[in-house]
Protein backbone atom coordinates (compact mmCIF):
# COMPACT_ATOMS: atom_id res chain seq x y z
CA UNK A 1 0.00 0.00 0.00
CA UNK A 2 1.78 3.15 -0.75
CA UNK A 3 1.58 6.59 0.50
CA UNK A 4 -1.59 7.77 -1.58
CA UNK A 5 -3.33 4.56 -0.62
CA UNK A 6 -2.80 5.59 3.11
CA UNK A 7 -3.98 9.10 3.06
CA UNK A 8 -6.81 8.80 0.60
CA UNK A 9 -8.00 5.66 3.44
CA UNK A 10 -7.32 7.50 6.54
CA UNK A 11 -9.22 10.81 5.50
CA UNK A 12 -12.12 8.18 4.19
CA UNK A 13 -12.14 7.11 7.52
CA UNK A 14 -12.10 10.65 9.11
CA UNK A 15 -14.90 11.67 7.05
CA UNK A 16 -17.46 8.99 7.39
CA UNK A 17 -16.87 8.87 11.63
CA UNK A 18 -17.56 12.78 11.55
CA UNK A 19 -20.33 12.08 9.30
CA UNK A 20 -22.41 9.36 10.60
CA UNK A 21 -21.05 10.26 14.48
CA UNK A 22 -22.70 14.02 13.76
CA UNK A 23 -26.15 12.34 12.25
CA UNK A 24 -26.72 10.44 14.91
CA UNK A 25 -25.66 13.12 17.56
CA UNK A 26 -28.21 16.04 15.67
CA UNK A 27 -31.04 13.43 16.79
CA UNK A 28 -29.98 13.19 20.50
CA UNK A 29 -29.46 16.98 20.27
CA UNK A 30 -33.23 18.00 18.69
CA UNK A 31 -34.40 15.06 20.79
CA UNK A 32 -33.18 16.74 23.85
CA UNK A 33 -34.24 20.41 22.94
CA UNK A 34 -37.95 18.72 23.04
CA UNK A 35 -37.90 17.54 26.23
CA UNK A 36 -36.36 14.18 25.67
CA UNK A 37 -32.93 13.49 27.61
CA UNK A 38 -32.67 9.95 26.30
CA UNK A 39 -29.93 10.32 24.78
CA UNK A 40 -28.04 13.04 27.14
CA UNK A 41 -28.53 10.21 30.09
CA UNK A 42 -26.88 7.33 28.05
CA UNK A 43 -23.85 9.39 27.39
CA UNK A 44 -24.84 9.98 23.36
CA UNK A 45 -24.54 13.00 22.76
CA UNK A 46 -20.86 12.14 23.57
CA UNK A 47 -18.60 13.27 20.21
CA UNK A 48 -16.08 9.88 21.42
CA UNK A 49 -16.79 7.91 18.24
CA UNK A 50 -16.47 4.87 20.35
CA UNK A 51 -19.87 5.53 21.65
CA UNK A 52 -21.30 5.93 18.27
CA UNK A 53 -20.17 2.89 16.22
CA UNK A 54 -21.67 0.19 14.57
CA UNK A 55 -19.90 -3.01 13.64
CA UNK A 56 -21.88 -3.61 10.54
CA UNK A 57 -22.90 -0.04 9.31
CA UNK A 58 -19.42 1.09 10.54
CA UNK A 59 -17.12 -0.66 9.66
CA UNK A 60 -18.06 -4.26 7.46
CA UNK A 61 -20.50 -2.44 5.08
CA UNK A 62 -17.74 0.88 4.01
CA UNK A 63 -14.86 -2.02 4.18
CA UNK A 64 -16.39 -4.15 1.23
CA UNK A 65 -17.79 -1.24 -0.43
CA UNK A 66 -14.32 0.22 -0.68
CA UNK A 67 -12.69 -3.87 -0.91
CA UNK A 68 -14.96 -3.95 -3.98
CA UNK A 69 -14.29 -0.57 -5.51
CA UNK A 70 -17.62 0.75 -5.17
CA UNK A 71 -18.29 4.28 -6.61
CA UNK A 72 -18.52 5.87 -3.20
CA UNK A 73 -18.70 4.69 0.56
CA UNK A 74 -21.51 5.02 2.76
CA UNK A 75 -22.69 3.84 6.38
CA UNK A 76 -24.13 4.43 9.43
CA UNK A 77 -23.57 4.57 13.49
CA UNK A 78 -25.27 3.02 16.30
CA UNK A 79 -29.02 4.80 16.30
CA UNK A 80 -29.39 7.30 19.22
CA UNK A 81 -32.06 6.22 21.52
CA UNK A 82 -35.09 8.20 21.57
CA UNK A 83 -38.41 8.74 23.18
CA UNK A 84 -40.22 9.81 20.32
CA UNK A 85 -43.17 10.15 22.97
CA UNK A 86 -42.22 12.45 24.76
CA UNK A 87 -40.96 14.74 21.65
CA UNK A 88 -44.71 14.35 20.35
CA UNK A 89 -45.97 15.31 23.78
CA UNK A 90 -43.77 18.84 24.07
CA UNK A 91 -43.70 19.40 20.11
CA UNK A 92 -46.54 17.29 18.82
CA UNK A 93 -45.97 15.50 15.44
CA UNK A 94 -43.95 18.81 13.63
CA UNK A 95 -41.09 17.74 16.49
CA UNK A 96 -40.84 14.20 15.64
CA UNK A 97 -40.37 15.49 11.98
CA UNK A 98 -37.91 17.54 12.88
CA UNK A 99 -36.22 15.08 15.20
CA UNK A 100 -36.40 12.20 11.98
CA UNK A 101 -34.51 14.72 9.78
CA UNK A 102 -32.04 16.21 11.77
CA UNK A 103 -29.30 14.00 10.63
CA UNK A 104 -30.15 14.46 7.19
CA UNK A 105 -29.82 18.05 7.68
CA UNK A 106 -26.60 17.73 9.39
CA UNK A 107 -25.56 15.67 6.57
CA UNK A 108 -26.34 18.46 4.10
CA UNK A 109 -25.25 21.60 5.90
CA UNK A 110 -21.61 19.50 6.22
CA UNK A 111 -21.54 18.70 2.32
CA UNK A 112 -22.63 22.59 1.85
CA UNK A 113 -20.00 23.37 4.41
CA UNK A 114 -16.97 21.57 3.04
CA UNK A 115 -17.91 22.11 -0.53
CA UNK A 116 -17.20 25.72 0.07
CA UNK A 117 -13.80 25.18 1.80
CA UNK A 118 -12.79 22.78 -0.84
CA UNK A 119 -11.06 25.33 -3.32
CA UNK A 120 -9.07 26.85 -0.45
CA UNK A 121 -7.44 23.46 0.06
CA UNK A 122 -6.57 23.28 -3.42
CA UNK A 123 -3.79 22.31 -4.49
CA UNK A 124 -2.46 21.07 -1.38
CA UNK A 125 1.54 22.06 -0.57
CA UNK A 126 2.07 18.89 1.90
CA UNK A 127 1.31 15.81 2.82
CA UNK A 128 -0.81 17.84 5.58
CA UNK A 129 -2.34 19.59 2.86
CA UNK A 130 -3.23 16.40 0.93
CA UNK A 131 -4.89 14.61 3.61
CA UNK A 132 -7.32 17.45 4.35
CA UNK A 133 -7.78 18.06 0.59
CA UNK A 134 -9.05 14.30 0.48
CA UNK A 135 -10.95 14.68 4.02
CA UNK A 136 -12.85 17.42 2.40
CA UNK A 137 -13.62 15.82 -0.81
CA UNK A 138 -14.59 12.44 0.99
CA UNK A 139 -16.62 14.62 3.14
CA UNK A 140 -18.70 16.60 0.39
CA UNK A 141 -19.40 13.24 -0.96
CA UNK A 142 -20.02 11.09 1.65
CA UNK A 143 -22.44 13.65 3.66
CA UNK A 144 -24.20 13.81 0.11
CA UNK A 145 -24.53 10.07 -0.16
CA UNK A 146 -25.96 9.89 3.78
CA UNK A 147 -28.17 12.60 2.92
CA UNK A 148 -29.88 11.06 0.07
CA UNK A 149 -29.58 7.76 1.63
CA UNK A 150 -31.75 8.39 4.60
CA UNK A 151 -33.92 9.90 2.67
CA UNK A 152 -35.58 7.39 0.87
CA UNK A 153 -38.57 6.29 2.15
CA UNK A 154 -38.11 2.93 3.40
CA UNK A 155 -37.80 1.85 7.14
CA UNK A 156 -35.95 2.21 9.25
CA UNK A 157 -34.57 4.96 7.50
CA UNK A 158 -34.94 8.54 8.46
CA UNK A 159 -37.39 9.97 5.73
CA UNK A 160 -39.52 6.94 6.36
CA UNK A 161 -39.83 8.33 9.92
CA UNK A 162 -40.62 11.91 8.90
CA UNK A 163 -43.33 10.49 5.93
CA UNK A 164 -44.86 8.41 8.86
CA UNK A 165 -45.05 11.77 11.34
CA UNK A 166 -46.18 13.56 8.57
CA UNK A 167 -48.76 11.26 7.60
CA UNK A 168 -50.14 11.01 10.99
CA UNK A 169 -50.17 14.60 11.53
CA UNK A 170 -52.25 15.07 8.49
CA UNK A 171 -54.49 12.22 9.66
CA UNK A 172 -54.07 9.46 7.57
CA UNK A 173 -54.29 6.40 9.58
CA UNK A 174 -54.29 3.97 6.94
CA UNK A 175 -50.95 4.89 5.71
CA UNK A 176 -49.34 4.96 8.74
CA UNK A 177 -50.82 1.31 9.72
CA UNK A 178 -49.75 0.16 6.38
CA UNK A 179 -46.11 1.66 7.32
CA UNK A 180 -46.30 -0.05 10.63
CA UNK A 181 -47.04 -3.13 8.65
CA UNK A 182 -43.65 -2.70 6.17
CA UNK A 183 -41.22 -2.03 8.78
CA UNK A 184 -40.42 -5.05 9.73
CA UNK A 185 -39.05 -5.92 6.35
CA UNK A 186 -37.83 -2.72 5.57
CA UNK A 187 -34.01 -4.03 5.60
CA UNK A 188 -34.67 -6.63 3.50
CA UNK A 189 -36.13 -4.29 0.99
CA UNK A 190 -32.78 -1.68 1.81
CA UNK A 191 -30.11 -4.34 1.08
CA UNK A 192 -32.56 -5.97 -1.80
CA UNK A 193 -32.14 -2.19 -3.37
CA UNK A 194 -28.68 -1.64 -2.44
CA UNK A 195 -26.84 -5.02 -3.81
CA UNK A 196 -28.73 -4.58 -6.90
CA UNK A 197 -29.14 -2.22 -10.17
CA UNK A 198 -31.85 -0.29 -8.76
CA UNK A 199 -29.34 1.31 -6.22
CA UNK A 200 -28.27 3.65 -9.23
CA UNK A 201 -31.91 5.38 -9.59
CA UNK A 202 -32.19 5.87 -6.39
CA UNK A 203 -28.36 7.42 -6.22
CA UNK A 204 -29.37 9.72 -8.86
CA UNK A 205 -29.90 12.88 -7.28
CA UNK A 206 -26.31 12.44 -5.88
CA UNK A 207 -25.30 13.61 -8.71
CA UNK A 208 -27.19 16.33 -9.37
CA UNK A 209 -25.93 17.43 -6.09
CA UNK A 210 -22.76 16.85 -6.50
CA UNK A 211 -22.55 18.88 -9.11
CA UNK A 212 -24.56 22.06 -7.80
CA UNK A 213 -22.38 21.97 -4.59
CA UNK A 214 -19.15 21.21 -5.68
CA UNK A 215 -16.47 24.30 -7.43
CA UNK A 216 -16.17 23.98 -11.45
Amino acid sequence: MNEAQILKISASILALIVAVVGHEIMHGWVAYRYGDNTAKSMGRLSINPLRHIDPIGTILVPGILYATGAPFLFGWAKPVPIDMWTVIRNGGYGAAIAVSLAGITYNFALAILMATLLPLSYPPQSLLGAFIYLFLVQSVMLNVVLGVFNLWPIPPLDGSQALRYLAAKLGWRGFVVTYDRIYPYGMIILFAILFTPIANLFFLPVQWILRWILPG
